[in-house]
């Protein structure tokens, strides 16, 4: 067995299907609600592609690198927690209100990102809504999902690592294994 495992396959990953609905969701967010000349709307476009790219990266890179991985998908996770914060405060300074759990839009929101087929088509009309309240609304549900899935990608990471160890490790076994031939 070849110590450097496959690796990639980061377009299977769900993390990273909600952190390119999010990424794309946010261009377009940006484009018609913040200002152009704010420097806001470049920090939020790219906190939302650093949130897609760190995942990405992250999965390229751990076949060579279990810490890098682990260190770019928090990356991923920090930078939507950032994302998460600008939608937070375009909702505030213009007094609305952030969707509580118990909301009829958030429940049909948790209802469309269980369909395992859900990309960018299925929250397009929340998404380009024109209401900012419900776009803002939709894209912090959506961050939050994703977040979960970084989350839960994180502890998985975690364990793999404390079960099977880095690189050098797989090395040494592989040399060990290769010398008691």
């Amino acid at each position: 067995m070849p110590f450097i495992p496959p690796h990639g396959g980061y377009e299977k990953l769900l993390s990273f299907q909600k952190a390119r609905i999010v990424y794309d969701g946010t261009v377009h967010f940006c484009s018609r609600f913040v200002d152009r000349r704010d420097r806001t709307k470049d920090q939020m476009i790219q906190a939302a592609r650093s949130g897609k790219q760190n995942i990405l990266e992250g999965s390229q890179a751990s076949g060579t690198s279990k810490e890098m991985e682990i260190k770019l998908t928090n990356v991923a996770r920090a930078s939507l927690e950032e994302l998460l914060e600008d939608y937070r405060d375009f909702l505030r300074v213009r007094n609305l209100t952030e969707w509580p759990k118990e909301h009829a839009y958030t429940q049909r929101l948790r209802a469309l990102n269980r369909r395992p087929d859900a990309n960018y088509e299925t929250f397009r009309r929340g998404i380009e809504h024109p209401d900012p309240a419900i776009a803002a609304n939709v894209l912090i549900g959506l961050i939050k999902v994703t977040t979960y899935f970084l989350d839960r990608q994180l502890r998985h990471l975690e364990a793999a690592f404390e079960a099977e160890g880095g690189l050098r490790e797989r090395m040494t076994r592989a040399r060990l294994a290769r010398r008691g031939n």
